[in-house]
């Protein structure tokens, strides 16, 4: 495959003498990809007592030391587009906060009930394929390093449990394109922030059987990642059957982490939890229980905890398993801050 003929000259060579070291040694991260879609509906944001706050503040007050932010190829309305995350990374930096890009490869969702191929891909064979995944990359990419943007991680992919692109690169039937097709994005992320850390992200952490089928067949085909990221929601898992508990979940979790780092030799993350809005309580115990565990039981192999979409409201907004209630955070949000004390007083 003669990718690099496919990522546009001025992406290969405008890597700078940057270096972006700013990556906690434990992250407490937060995706907060809806922010300008709610602001630009007249969404404000209230802290605990009321008054309103900078979402970017309200966050780095609980404790939150990354943002994570989705990118869409050509979205319909314009929201989580490259541009529309260039403007959203700004922010970030403005407030000291790095950056997790994450690529659904999709002009919309993509998540394991659905990889739909943007409309500018479609009818693409592989080669071709490759090389569109590759200049978005690259060119998104390059667009924040442009502006100075502090990426230490970047996805190449949203849980792509059964695959990508579908039915290019879906999973089982065809590994061997999806080992290809991540392999450029991963080639594509080096060629403009060579330090990222580039993490492949799966749902349901806990299902070590999934873990090993999907990377297995990566490695078999020759494909590279430096980080494994998971999602870990115990309302859907408990839901489908999957697992009897929150605690199961936990424990198969911590499980699944150690035996990743032993087989593979690369740190996992998990890059999306949530717990249900509507009943805090709960939810914050098991989230600060679940970080306590990932910090003392996986030998430093998970290297943070992410919260997804904490902003979205349990009442306002119809997700369940935002953090906030009445454009309020719960409790929820005081895991992260109670961790982020921990972490320094060590």
């Amino acid at each position: 495959m003669k990718l690099l003929k496919h990522i546009t000259l001025a992406a290969l060579c405008a890597v700078s003498a940057i270096s972006y070291a700013s990556a906690p040694d434990f992250s407490l991260g937060a995706d907060i990809s809806g922010v300008s879609y709610l602001e630009a509906g007249g969404q404000k944001f209230l802290d605990a007592k009321g008054k309103e706050r900078d979402l970017y503040d309200l966050m780095k007050d609980y404790g939150i030391n990354g943002v994570r932010l989705r990118v869409w190829v050509d979205p319909e309305d314009g929201f989580c587009s490259p541009e529309d995350v260039l403007g959203m990374a700004l922010r970030a930096k403005e407030k000291g906060l790095p950056v997790m890009v994450d690529f659904h490869y999709s002009d919309w969702w993509a998540d394991p009930g659905k990889q739909n191929v943007p409309a500018r891909w479609k009818n693409m064979n592989l080669d071709r394929m490759q090389g569109a995944l590759a200049e978005h990359t690259a060119s998104t990419l390059q667009m924040l390093k442009h502006h100075d943007i502090d990426v230490p991680w970047v996805q190449v992919g949203n849980e792509t449990t059964n695959g990508m692109l579908w039915d290019m690169a879906s999973l089982p039937q065809q590994t061997r394109n999806y080992a290809q097709l991540t392999q450029a994005g991963y080639d594509a992320v080096k060629s403009v922030y060579p330090d990222a850390q580039v993490i492949v992200h799966l749902d349901n952490g806990w299902d070590e059987e999934l873990y090993n089928r999907v990377f297995d067949g990566l490695k078999r085909n020759g494909a590279k990642w430096d980080m494994i990221g998971m999602s870990l929601y115990p309302f859907w898992s408990m839901q489908a059957g999957q697992v009897k508990s929150e605690k199961e979940l936990a424990d198969r979790a911590v499980k699944n982490i150690r035996d990743l780092k032993k087989k593979y030799g690369t740190d996992i993350m998990v890059v999306e939890v949530g717990v249900e809005a509507n009943d805090p309580e709960p939810g914050k115990a098991f989230l600060s229980d679940l970080i306590e565990r990932l910090q003392t039981e996986t030998d430093g192999a998970c290297r943070g905890v992410w919260y997804w979409a904490p902003e979205a409201d349990g009442v306002l907004d119809g997700y369940k398993l935002g953090a906030f209630r009445n454009r309020k955070p719960t409790v929820i949000m005081d895991a992260f801050r109670e961790a982020a004390a921990k972490m320094k007083k060590k």
